[in-house]
């Protein structure tokens, strides 16, 4: 960084005078507070924060005189500051201008007051506004960012004559005339813009086979690596050349798996093969390719595990298309729990056929299907074993808090126990995030042998790595043999968005819902608040309500959209097309519950949403305790009697113990004994025979006496009034007795029936919940409003998992359940059925769900009878991005004659809105979709279907600064949607909105409303869990009504996109993989090999690139002519110069309006096009337009001669040769191929640098202009060359 220069000398002023120099005192140190670490205080500071644990503190008393310096003398007016010596800049810190004497000061981070060491004057910084933005990264443009955010106060008395506005205005103009460095550096850091996704596949290495039907794509990262060479030779390849039943990417595929299965891992387990096809490319032929290559060496057994049993008929279908029509299928889920090579099973050989739900499934006798396939391969097994859809096994690695699911447990299992095994991975999606590949062990990504001691720990360096990092593995692993994913392309589908916004009665349904929840959440609390603080279900009756609340509005979206699918579904029939439309829930569940309810025959379709009410409020209403019935009659008493009776006498009735005195005789000393045997014996005679009265006190013989049957006191027959003459009754009792169990009965009476009258008041308020949801006016369950509007079951096929549906009736009045099967076909075959129908042209509507419609087929084939096009409703879009390639599979397959038209349904609420509008930028961005949806949905759309992950650090921090802005404890970092900054109180009507709606779906708890000053106003609280919780956020907003709901939303999304502008800004976003582009790329030397995997033999090389990113004169001038041309003039269009001299230079830039009126594309003579375009307003702050031509020509051509040696920060940069910042020529270092193995040694390597953006791992794109050599890999900066050779040791140049 460059010192701010000396202001000007004034005019007619005396020469300036030399400051007084005072010798610096010497630096102290202490140990901080929190972490114990001894620090360094620079002289003059009294309050510093640690740089370890950032903890503010101040000197001790005893220090703070030594360490504050004297006051500098009086100064002779004017006053010309002459510039301080520099010291040197320490990285760690930030480095500030002193206000006074312009110092370049090395302030450390949380330090708030300070003194200037070399003037002596009081400074403070603003550390309030530090908080709300990023820390930069770059000493370059810290000052630039530090003078935006800090606000300098001089807490002394003003010097007499001292001029501070002037040492600002001298500062504004540094500041200024660093604007284009600052600019070009973070365009640098940034990276570049992502250029073509995909490229067209054909195998490099093979030449075996025909070439496949339609064109398949690889992304442009992937085909930047070359396989290794392919050894193996095929037992089977003249067999497929005859036949030609397998294209030359599926015997590609075969030849590498069946390569790789020879190699062994350093566990001593047998590598294994991940294929990573998408839909179209044929995975379940080369499957059956790979067993039929395996049965013609011997390996006779083979376990193929998917994820429905209607695909072992595709099975069967695949082998016997690759001539294997002698291998038997063996459906696992037909076959009993006994051993599989026992004579009542008898299978030797062939193929079993699992699901991954049989895998797990176990016998009433506790015998598993896993061991029983152990069993059948036996420990030795060499065979193969397909895990087809192994997505399925994904969670192996949940997310925190999240248990592994058993799947994934019998996965990992099986693997284990079959070391010599021929492991296949096989899905479109099974690596879509770096968790998802936990159970793929046989790949030795990590382990023995590796940088990453387990998956743990491979899995936090990729996080680290960020976007681009997946990509990386992938890349590394078809290096290294052991990966191919290609893809069918996506040329010729067209992809449209469609909004169906709610029409004026669903939002009044949606309104009246959203409310109601709300009423009910309310009317639980406070039925909750009457129960006895020890009832046990009160969580879990929580956990129902959301679980509920989420479900009900899901299916209220879904069916808002019905009527514009079923809009969509009539046109493109009557333009002799077919549809299929893709949900995920089909409430099933629902309608059994009201089959079972009502009966099989109803008045009208189930109302989904309305059952799921009914039913949570029937089950979970919180009622007090049904009371017992009021004791009464003789029997009653009795009872109660006998229970006194049989009591402990030394417990009173309540249960306490009596304390009894206790009475001892004096001893006379002489024989115990015998006085204890002849007490002893006297006392039990007179117990027998004799008792007191307790009425009259004297003594009663017991047999003639009354015995209370409840106290056991004994009175004469004589003293109770009236006197008993006849027989004395066994069950008497007396009349204390009596009269305490009246009182009790009494007592007993009074409070059962105050429960009895709750109980009643609870079952009459639930007995109204269900009434006022009876009344509600809520949708019919979509899938069957869906069917009967497109002409019902003989008109639709449906191919989901459910075993009934709901028809209407052939006399129109009501509808109907019935099974989905009919007495010619099963209900394992229904499914396949349909879909049959469906491709036969018999039916030209299908409606799909992913439990039904895994694996099957449903395109434009040429083999099938119904070649229309296909059109793609989407009327549920998964959430993940796994299902939703899997679905949108199901229509673009290869083969086909025609590819699909797909549209995507959404609403005009929250996340779904903000989704549509994302699709719809990305599709004007890339045009017609020519490449494949994968990576649309993947890369681009992310786990969350949008623009941006939500659920990311970025979100959780928005999630955090909306909170914290509604709750008003901090101010919101923008202004809310509809209002207005200028009107404070539209800002104050929206918090109080937002809050009462954060209130009502309970994301704010323990609310108060304020008194006095405060009233009307809430205060509450959210609990830390939620603060940053964006999943719990998103499913509740989906409760409030449309209007506030997408207020919010819209509110959390500005806040998102803000910090990730603020982050592109500082160089801190991660977009992953980034092209970078020049008008001239070349090798600027031989690549050089720094390592070498023993196992594959792929290197991992390291490439020098030259590249010149200047514009001439010449074609800048081309550039604005055409622009001219085209007819998009604007007057504002030209060549510019910034306002202020930067290194004494002024910088010079071509500059016209983009695409967006009012931004403006910008040419530099150094570097090229800029990334982002510029409004032109602050176009016009930075810069002036040049009338003259041959100004801008010499200043343009003397830019472009300077910049190709020198950076923007002039001949004294500190980073000297190394810094890159606006030169011209640029010297690039890639390190590409194989780089897993020495990820950790780039990590610490990288660690090592000063700059922040150079710590890194940054994935890039570098194609050479010569011969189009493209290069995927990592960045390493150039100071870091050094360091990362050094660490890797070993460089050798690549043979010729």
């Amino acid at each position: 960084m460059g010192k701010p220069s000396a202001p000007p000398q004034p005019l007619a002023a005396p020469p300036p005078m030399p400051m007084p120099r005072l010798p610096a005192p010497a630096t102290c140190q202490v140990r901080c507070a929190g972490c114990r670490t001894i620090l360094a205080v620079a002289p003059g500071m009294t309050e510093f924060g640690c740089p370890t644990c950032k903890l503010p503190q101040r000197l001790p008393p005893e220090l703070m005189r030594s360490a504050v310096p004297h006051p500098p003398p009086p100064l002779p007016l004017p006053l010309q500051l002459p510039p301080p010596q520099a010291q040197g800049i320490d990285p760690t810190k930030i480095q500030l201008p002193c206000a006074h004497c312009k110092a370049l000061l090395n302030v450390p981070h949380g330090l708030s007051r300070f003194a200037c060491p070399q003037c002596g004057i009081d400074l403070a910084v603003d550390v309030s506004k530090l908080n709300s933005y990023p820390e930069p990264p770059e000493e370059v443009n810290e000052f630039l960012v530090l003078r935006r955010l800090f606000e300098w106060r001089n807490l002394a008395n003003p010097l007499p004559g001292v001029c501070y506005g002037y040492c600002k205005t001298a500062l504004d103009r540094v500041i200024q005339c660093s604007l284009v460095a600052i600019d070009v550096e973070r365009e640098e850091d940034e990276g570049g813009p992502v250029g073509e996704t995909f490229m067209d596949y054909r195998p490099l290495k093979l030449s075996i086979g025909p070439s496949h039907p339609d064109p398949i794509v690889e992304t442009s990262s992937l085909s930047a690596v070359q396989p290794p060479e392919p050894t193996y030779d095929l037992r089977i390849k003249k067999d497929l050349e005859r036949s030609k039943s397998l294209s030359c990417l599926q015997i590609e595929t075969i030849v590498y798996a069946c390569q790789r299965h020879k190699q062994k891992l350093m566990n001593g387990a047998r590598a294994g093969f991940f294929i990573g096809d998408g839909a179209g490319v044929g995975k379940g032929r080369t499957i059956a390719g790979l067993i039929w290559e395996n049965w013609n060496l011997g390996r006779r057994k083979a376990l193929w595990i998917s994820v429905g049993s209607d695909l072992k008929f595709d099975a069967r279908r695949d082998l016997d298309d690759v001539g294997a029509t002698c291998i038997e299928v063996h459906a696992l889920n037909k076959l009993t729990y006994s051993k599989l090579d026992s004579k009542s099973v008898g299978i030797r050989e062939g193929v079993v056929f699992s699901t991954y739900s049989s895998l797990i499934a176990s016998s009433e006798k506790g015998r598993t299907r896993l061991q029983q396939l152990l069993q059948w391969c036996g420990s030795d097994y060499k065979g193969l074993v397909v895990f087809d859809e192994c997505h399925k096994a994904k969670n192996l690695i949940p997310e925190a808090g999240s248990q592994p699911t058993r799947t994934g447990e019998a996965v990992l299992e099986l693997q284990a126990r079959l070391p010599k095994a021929r492991v296949i991975y096989c899905s479109a999606t099974g690596a879509s995030e770096p968790r998802n590949l936990g159970y793929m062990v046989r790949l030795g990504l990590w382990g023995a042998g590796t940088c990453f001691l387990d998956f743990r720990d491979f899995l936090d360096s990729l996080d680290k790595g960020g976007v681009g990092a997946l990509e990386l593995v992938a890349m590394d692993m078809k290096a290294r043999g052991m990966y191919v994913c290609r893809t069918l392309s996506y040329e010729g589908v067209e992809f449209e968005v469609v909004e169906a916004p709610l029409d004026v009665e669903m939002l009044d349904m949606y309104k009246k819902a959203a409310e109601f929840w709300a009423e009910l959440r309310v009317e639980l609390l406070a039925a909750s608040a009457c129960l006895s603080e020890d009832k046990p279900n009160s969580s879990q009756l929580w956990r129902l309500y959301w679980a509920s609340h989420q479900r009900f509005f899901r299916h209220l979206c879904m069916s808002a959209k019905v009527p514009a699918a079923v809009s969509l579904a009539k046109k493109a029939l009557a333009e002799n097309k077919c549809v299929v439309i893709g949900l995920q829930s089909t409430g099933e569940a629902r309608t059994e519950e009201a089959v079972t309810k009502y009966g099989l025959e109803l008045d009208d379709f189930v109302s989904g949403p309305r059952e799921l009410l009914l039913k949570f409020v029937e089950e979970n209403y919180p009622l007090p305790p049904k009371p017992d019935s009021l004791p009464g009659g003789e029997e009653s008493v009795k009872e109660l009697q006998r229970k006194r009776h049989s009591a402990n006498p030394g417990v009173s009735f309540n249960g306490r113990v009596r304390k009894v005195a206790k009475w001892k005789a004096e001893s006379n000393g002489e024989s115990d004994e015998e006085s204890e045997t002849e007490s002893d014996h006297n006392s039990t005679e007179s117990d027998d025979e004799f008792q007191i009265c307790e009425i009259c006190s004297s003594e009663v013989e017991r047999k003639k006496s009354l015995s209370c049957s409840c106290c056991g006191h004994l009175v004469h027959p004589a003293c109770v009034v009236p006197p008993i003459i006849d027989s004395v009754p066994e069950d008497w009792s007396c009349r204390s007795c009596k009269e305490k169990t009246d009182e009790y009965l009494q007592a007993r009476r009074i409070y059962l029936a105050e429960l009895l009258k709750r109980y009643e008041a609870a079952m009459e308020r639930k007995s109204k919940i269900l009434e006022i949801i009876r009344s509600l006016g809520l949708p019919n369950n979509p899938l069957d409003d869906l069917i009967d509007q497109l002409g019902g079951p003989d008109n639709v096929a449906e191919i989901t998992g459910r075993r009934g549906m709901l028809v209407r009736a052939s006399n129109g009045k009501g509808v109907v359940y019935q099974a989905r099967n009919s007495k010619d076909v099963t209900m394992e075959m229904v499914n396949m059925h349909e879909k049959q129908v469906f491709m036969d042209g018999k039916k030209f509507v299908a409606v799909i769900s992913e439990a039904g419609s895994a694996g099957v087929s449903l395109h434009a084939d040429r083999r099938a009878l119904n070649q229309r096009r296909r059109v793609h409703l989407t009327l549920e879009l998964p959430w993940s991005a796994d299902r939703a390639i899997q679905q949108f599979g199901r229509t673009h397959r290869s083969n086909q004659t025609s590819a699909p038209e797909y549209r995507l349904l959404f609403t005009d609420l929250g996340g779904e809105r903000r989704f549509a509008s994302i699709v719809a930028k990305r599709k004007a961005l890339y045009g017609s979709i020519r490449c494949s949806l994968l990576s649309f949905i993947l890369y681009r759309a992310g786990p969350s279907l949008s623009a941006y992950n939500y659920d990311s650090g970025y979100g959780k921090r928005a999630l955090m600064l909306m909170y914290r802005g509604i709750l008003e404890q901090e101010s919101l970092p923008v202004v809310p949607p509809g209002c207005s900054s200028e009107k404070p109180d539209t800002i104050d009507d929206f918090i109080i909105k937002a809050k009462a709606a954060l209130v009502s779906v309970g994301i704010v708890r323990d609310t108060l409303l304020g008194n006095g000053k405060e009233y009307g106003k809430f205060s509450g609280r959210i609990v830390d869990s939620d603060m940053h919780d964006v999943g719990r956020f998103l499913n509740r907003l989906l409760g409030l009504p449309p209007e506030i709901q997408n207020r919010l939303f819209e509110l959390f999304v500005s806040i998102l996109d803000l910090l990730i502008q603020n982050a592109r800004r500082e160089g801190h976003f991660d977009s992953g993989i980034v092209d970078m582009k020049a008008n001239t790329v070349e090798l600027k030397e031989k690549p050089k090999t720094v390592h070498v995997d023993k196992m594959s033999g792929a290197s991992t090389v390291l490439f020098a690139f030259i590249m010149d990113r200047g514009v001439t004169w010449e074609l800048a001038t081309t550039l604005l002519e055409e622009q001219k041309s085209s007819g998009y003039d604007n007057s504002n269009d030209g060549f510019y110069e910034s306002k202020r001299e930067w290194m004494g230079k002024r910088h010079f830039l071509l500059a016209f309006e983009g695409s967006t009126s009012g931004m403006f594309k910008l040419f530099r003579p150094a570097v090229g096009e800029a990334l982002r375009e510029m409004p032109l307003q602050e176009l016009k702050s930075k810069y002036r337009r040049i009338s003259s031509p041959e100004k801008a020509r010499k200043g343009w051509e003397a830019e472009y001669e300077t910049s190709s040696s020198q950076c923007m920060h002039g001949p004294k940069c500190k980073l000297g040769g190394f810094c890159t910042v606006g030169r011209r020529l640029q010297e690039v270092n890639v390190l590409g191929g194989l780089i897993l193995p020495v990820w950790g040694t780039i990590e610490k390597a990288l660690s090592k640098q000063a700059r922040q953006s150079h710590k890194r791992i940054r994935v890039v794109r570098i194609e050479t202009t010569t011969d189009n050599q493209r290069i995927v890999g990592l960045l390493i900066p150039n100071a870091a060359v050094k360091s990362v050779l050094q660490d890797l040791e070993w460089v050798q140049e690549i043979d010729d």
